[in-house]
C-alpha cells in the first residue's frame, strides 16, 4: 500500500512538471490518464501490478546490497 500511493505520488509530481515545463501538453496528459483508467480494469492489470512490484523490490535489493 505504501508503495501504491509513493508511486501514485511521484507520477502525479512528474506529470504536473512535465505539463509545467511544456514538455507534455495538457491534451495529451488527459489522453494517457483515460488510457490508464481504462487499463486498469482490464485483465492486464494483476500482470502490471506485478512487474511493477517487482521492480521496486529489484530496486529495494539494490539499495539494500550498496550499504
Amino acid at each position: 500500500m505504501a508503495l501504491t500511493i509513493s508511486l501514485v505520488f511521484f507520477a502525479g509530481v512528474l506529470v504536473v512538471v512535465l505539463v509545467r515545463t511544456g514538455y507534455l501538453r495538457l491534451w495529451p496528459a488527459l489522453a494517457a490518464v483515460l488510457f490508464g483508467f481504462s487499463l486498469a480494469s482490464t485483465g492486464i492489470a494483476p500482470a502490471i501490478n506485478g512487474a511493477i512490484s517487482g521492480i521496486a523490490e529489484w530496486i529495494s535489493a539494490l539499495g539494500q546490497s550498496a550499504s
